[in-house]
C-alpha cells in the first residue's frame, strides 16, 4: 500500500529568494505543490550607511567651510571642505540608488503579494511592480491566487457497506485560492494540507459507505457534485474554492479483486459468446435478408411479366371489343338500313293502302248514296200508290155525344174517299 502513498499530493510553503519565486509557484520542488512563497528579502539598513556617512560628510564640509584661517590653512581647509562635500554627495547618491533599488518589488502575473509594515498586513499587491518606500515594509507572502492547483489525495482502507476494506480509492480534486489574505493569516499551507486531506477523506469514507462491494467500481468517474459542496462549504473560510474533482480509480482488496476478475472474465466471455452469435445472428438475417431480395427480385420480375401478360391481353381484348364494336355498328348499320327500307316501303304500302281504301270507300258511298236514293225513290212511289187506311176513332172517350159525331162523319166521308181512290187509279196506270 506504498504506491498510494507515494502519489498523494502536499502542500507546503517555501523560502526562497525572488528569482526562484515563479519556478516554485509554477513546478514545485520534489512532488511538492507550493502555493505560498515566503519571499527572502534583500532589503536590510545598509543602505542608510551611506546615507549617515554622507550627512556627516555634508556636516564635517560645513564645518571646514566655517573655520576663519589666513594663508595656507585657509586653502587647506576650503579644498578639505570641497571633497567632504564632493565625498558627502558621492554617498548621498549612492544611499538614495540603493534605497531605490531594493525597494522595487516585482509580483509575478496570476500572483499576489501581501504587504506587511511592522508585521501587521497592510494591503494586497497585485501583479506587477510596486515601490515600497517605507523602510520597515516588505512583501511578507507571495501567494499563487489564479492557477488551479491540482490535489491528489488516496484514501486508504476505505471500508464498503458490508465493512469490506478497499484497498484505496484514488481521488482528485483542483482548487483555488480566492482570498490570499485569509489562506494565509488563518491557515496557511502546511496547516491547509492536513486539513484538506482530512477533508477528503472523510467525503470519501462518507460516499463509501453508502455504496456495496460489487458496486464499487462505480465510483470511478462517478458525479461527486455533492462532494465538491461539502468541501467548499468546509473550505471557505479559508478562503479556497473547489473548482472540480473526480474519483479517477478505485483498488479491490486483492481476494475480492481476484472474484471480481474471475466474473470480468465470465463477463468477457458472455460478451465474447454474444458478439459471437450476434455475428452468427447477423449472417443468418443477411443470409435470410439476401434470400428475401432475390424472391422479391423474382416476385417483381414475374409481377412484371403478369403485368406485360396482362396488357397484352387488355390490348387483345380491347382489339376484340373494337372489333365486335365494329361488326356491330355494321350489324346495327345493316339493321337499320334494311328497317328504315322495311319502313319506308310499309309507309309507301301503307300510303297506297290508304289511298286506295279511300278510293273504294267514296266508291262505296256513292253507290250506297245512289242506292239509298233510289230506294227513297221506289219507297216514295210506292208509298203514293199505297191505299191510304182512314183510322176513326170508335172509343168512348167523353161521352156518348162524342161517338155519335164521329159515326156521322165517317158516313159522310166514305163516299167521297171512294170516288178520290177511282179518279187517281186510271192516271197511275197511263203514267206507267
Amino acid at each position: 500500500m506504498s504506491t498510494p502513498r507515494a502519489n498523494r499530493s502536499v502542500i507546503a510553503e517555501a523560502v526562497a529568494p525572488w528569482s526562484d519565486v515563479a519556478q516554485l509557484l509554477r513546478g514545485g520542488e520534489a512532488g511538492t505543490l507550493t502555493p505560498v512563497i515566503i519571499p527572502r528579502h534583500r532589503r536590510r539598513l545598509g543602505w542608510m550607511a551611506p546615507l549617515w556617512v554622507g550627512v556627516f560628510s555634508m556636516l564635517v564640509g560645513l564645518m571646514l567651510a566655517a573655520q576663519d584661517s589666513s594663508g595656507a590653512g585657509d586653502l587647506a581647509y576650503d579644498t578639505l571642505a570641497v571633497l567632504a562635500y564632493a565625498f558627502g554627495v558621492f554617498l548621498l547618491l549612492v544611499g538614495g540608488l540603493w534605497w531605490w533599488r531594493s525597494s522595487i518589488v516585482e509580483i509575478e502575473q496570476g500572483t499576489n503579494g501581501i504587504l506587511t509594515r511592522y508585521g501587521a498586513v497592510v494591503r494586497t499587491l497585485n501583479p506587477g511592480r510596486h515601490y515600497l518606500w517605507h523602510p520597515w515594509s516588505r512583501v511578507e507572502f507571495v501567494v499563487d491566487t489564479s492557477t488551479e492547483i491540482p490535489y491528489s489525495a488516496p484514501v486508504m482502507a476505505c471500508p464498503t457497506r458490508e465493512n469490506v476494506p478497499l484497498r484505496s480509492i484514488e481521488f482528485f480534486l483542483k482548487f483555488r485560492i480566492t482570498d490570499a489574505v485569509l489562506f494565509v493569516r488563518i491557515i496557511g499551507a502546511g496547516n491547509f494540507d492536513l486539513v484538506l486531506s482530512s477533508a477528503v477523506q472523510d467525503a470519501i469514507r462518507q460516499r463509501a459507505r453508502q455504496i456495496s462491494t460489487e458496486r464499487a467500481y462505480d465510483l470511478r468517474g462517478s458525479d461527486v457534485a455533492d462532494m465538491q459542496e461539502l468541501l467548499n462549504r468546509q473550505l471557505s473560510r479559508y478562503g479556497v474554492r473547489i473548482t472540480g474533482c473526480n474519483i479517477p480509480d478505485v483498488q479491490l482488496p486483492a481476494q475480492y479483486q481476484q472474484h471480481l476478475a474471475t466474473r470480468e472474465r465470465v463477463a468477457k466471455e458472455r460478451v465474447a459468446y454474444d458478439q459471437e452469435w450476434g455475428l452468427t445472428r447477423k449472417r443468418r438475417i443477411d443470409a435470410l435478408g439476401m434470400d428475401i431480395e432475390r424472391a422479391k427480385k423474382v416476385r417483381d420480375a414475374r409481377i412484371v411479366e403478369v403485368k406485360a401478360a396482362l396488357n397484352n391481353a387488355r390490348e387483345q381484348v380491347a382489339q376484340l371489343l373494337e372489333k365486335q364494336e365494329t361488326n356491330a355498328q355494321r350489324v346495327r348499320f345493316e339493321i337499320e338500313t334494311r328497317g328504315r327500307s322495311g319502313l319506308i316501303a310499309a309507309e309507301n304500302e301503307a300510303r297506297a293502302q290508304r289511298r286506295l281504301a279511300q278510293a273504294y270507300r267514296d266508291n262505296r258511298a256513292v253507290l250506297q248514296y245512289e242506292l239509298a236514293r233510289r230506294r227513297l225513290d221506289v219507297g216514295a212511289e210506292l208509298a203514293g200508290k199505297a191505299p191510304q187506311p182512314v183510322v176513326v176513332r170508335t172509343d168512348a172517350g167523353a161521352g156518348g155525344d162524342s161517338s155519335a159525331l164521329a159515326t156521322l162523319l165517317t158516313a159522310q166521308l166514305l163516299p167521297q174517299l171512294g170516288a178520290v181512290e177511282r179518279a187517281d187509279r186510271p192516271g197511275d196506270r197511263r203514267g206507267d
